[in-house]
C-alpha cells in the first residue's frame, strides 16, 4: 500500500475515533433529560430540555473562538484541546452530583460542548477536505456511522450504569411520591452520584486520547491557511457571507440538526408518555439511532457511484416531511417487540432513516467552492449545531403550550419544508442578486 494511501486512512480512522467520541458524549443526552427531571425535582419540560439548551448552546458562542484557536495552534494541538475541556466537563459532573445543583449540571454540559465544538470545527472541515469533494457526503456518512455506534451505545451504557434496577424502584417510588420528606432526599442523593464513576472513566480516557492523538502521525492542519483543496477559488469574494448557498446552508443545517435532536432526544420522554417505565424507554433512542445508521449504510454503498449527494439529499428530505406529518396525524395503539405503545412512537423511530443523509448531503453542497474562505464557512456550519440547544426548547415550549407531548412534533414540519427547498433550490444560488443559477449534480 503507498504511503499517501497509508496516511489517507490512519487520518480517517483516527477521525472516526473522535467522531464516535463525539456520538458516545452527545446522544447521552437523550437518556439525561429524563434523569435529570427526577432527581433534580424539574417541574416543567421546558426546564428539562435546558440540559440540551445549555449543551449545544456551546456550538453558538464557542465556534468561532474555537476557529481562532485552530488558527494558532493547528489543528493537532487543537483536537487535544478540545478533548481535555470534554474532560473537564466531565469531571465536573462530580460536584454536580454531590450537591444534585442542576445549575452546576449545566455549567458541566456547557464545557462539554465547549470541547466538542472546538473538536467539530477541527475535524469537519478535514473530512471534507482530504479527498473529492464528491465523494464528501460518503466520507461524512462513514463518520456518522462512527458517531451513530457510539450513540446506540451510549444510552444503553449509561442506563446499565446509573439506571440501576435498585435506582429503578427508588425513582418509581419518588414519581409515585411514596418517598418524601428526609427519606426522599437521601434516596434521590443516593440515586445522582451513581452517574460519578462512569463520568470520572471517561475524563481520564479523553485527557489519554488527547495525548495520543496529538503524539500520533496524523497531518497536521492548519485551517486559516488551508485553501480547501479541491474546492475551487474564493471568486474574489471579500467575505464569507457572500456566498448565498453556504448562508442558506448553514440555516438548512440548522433546521436538519434541530428536527433530528427533537427526534431523538424527546423519544424517551415521548415513549414514558405512552405507558412505558423507564426501563423499557430507555431502549428507544438506541433504535432511532440504529435506523440513522442504516441511512448511513446506504449512503456509504449508494453514493456517488448509484445517486448524487443533491439527488439523495432530495430524497431523504421528501421522506423526513412525510413521516413528520405522520408523527402528528396517526396515533393508535400497536404491539410491537412486545411493547403495547402508540403507532406515532414507530414512526418517530422511522424518521431516522432520511436524517441520516441529510446532513452528509447538506455540508458538501454548503461548502463547495469557497477557497480561502473554506475554514470559516467551516465554522458557520458547525455553528448550526446549536439547533440542538433551540428546537428541542421549542418542541419543549409547543407540548406544554397544547398539552400534549405528540402535538409539540408539528415543529418538525417547518424544518424539513426549508431543507425541502435547499434541497432543490438553494443550493444552487450563486449571488445575492438573482442570476442564472449554476447546476451542480
Amino acid at each position: 500500500m503507498k504511503p499517501a494511501r497509508q496516511t489517507y486512512l490512519f487520518s480517517l480512522g483516527m477521525l472516526g475515533a473522535l467522531f464516535f467520541i463525539f456520538g458516545l458524549v452527545s446522544w447521552v443526552n437523550s437518556i439525561l433529560v429524563p434523569y435529570f427531571k427526577v432527581v433534580c425535582e424539574l417541574k416543567s419540560e421546558v426546564q428539562g430540555y435546558l440540559a440540551n439548551f445549555a449543551f449545544y448552546i456551546a456550538y453558538l458562542v464557542m465556534t468561532i473562538p474555537a476557529s481562532g484557536l485552530l488558527d494558532r495552534v493547528g489543528f493537532k494541538r487543537g483536537v487535544q484541546v478540545g478533548l481535555w475541556i470534554l474532560g473537564s466537563g466531565a469531571l465536573l459532573f462530580v460536584p454536580a452530583a454531590l450537591s444534585r445543583t442542576y445549575d452546576v449540571f449545566l455549567v458541566a454540559l456547557f464545557t462539554c460542548g465547549t470541547g466538542l465544538a472546538i473538536l467539530q470545527t477541527a475535524s469537519n472541515p478535514f473530512v471534507t477536505v482530504i479527498g473529492p469533494i464528491e465523494s464528501a457526503a460518503r466520507r461524512i456518512s462513514i463518520m456518522g456511522i462512527c458517531n451513530k455506534l457510539a450513540g446506540i451505545l451510549a444510552p444503553i451504557l449509561f442506563a446499565a450504569s446509573v439506571i440501576r434496577p435498585s435506582d429503578k424502584a427508588v425513582i418509581d417510588q419518588v414519581t409515585a411520591g411514596i418517598l418524601v420528606g428526609e427519606a426522599r432526599e437521601a434516596a434521590l442523593d443516593q440515586v445522582v452520584r451513581s452517574v460519578i464513576p462512569p463520568y470520572v472513566l471517561l475524563a481520564v480516557f479523553l485527557f489519554l486520547f488527547g495525548i495520543l492523538f496529538y503524539k500520533s502521525s496524523i497531518p497536521d492542519i492548519q485551517p486559516a491557511r488551508d485553501d480547501g483543496s479541491g474546492t475551487g477559488p474564493s471568486l474574489d469574494r471579500t467575505s464569507v457571507f457572500c456566498y448565498p448557498y453556504l448562508v442558506l446552508g448553514a440555516l438548512a443545517l440548522f433546521c436538519h440538526l434541530g428536527s433530528q435532536a427533537v427526534c431523538i432526544n424527546t423519544i424517551m420522554g415521548y415513549a414514558q408518555g405512552m405507558g412505558l417505565d423507564m426501563l423499557q424507554a430507555k431502549v428507544f433512542p438506541s433504535f432511532s439511532l440504529g435506523c440513522i445508521l442504516i441511512g448511513y449504510l446506504i449512503g456509504v454503498v449508494t453514493i456517488p457511484k448509484y445517486m448524487s449527494q443533491q439527488k439523495a439529499l432530495v430524497i431523504c428530505t421528501l421522506s423526513g416531511l412525510v413521516l413528520s406529518l405522520l408523527v402528528v396525524l396517526v396515533h393508535g395503539p400497536i404491539h410491537l417487540l412486545g411493547m403495547e405503545t402508540d403507532a406515532s412512537l414507530w414512526i418517530l423511530v422511522l424518521l431516522g432513516i432520511p436524517n441520516s443523509l441529510i446532513y452528509a448531503g447538506i455540508w458538501p453542497l454548503a461548502i463547495r467552492d469557497l477557497g480561502r474562505h473554506t475554514s470559516k464557512g467551516s465554522s458557520i456550519l458547525v455553528m448550526g449545531l446549536c439547533a440542538n440547544a433551540l428546537i428541542p426548547l421549542l418542541y419543549a415550549w409547543v407540548a406544554d403550550a397544547c398539552g400534549s407531548l405528540r402535538m409539540g412534533y408539528w415543529v418538525l414540519v417547518p424544518c424539513f419544508l426549508y431543507m425541502i427547498f435547499y434541497a432543490l433550490k438553494g443550493y444552487r444560488i450563486e449571488h445575492w442578486k438573482r442570476t442564472e443559477p449554476v447546476r451542480h449534480e
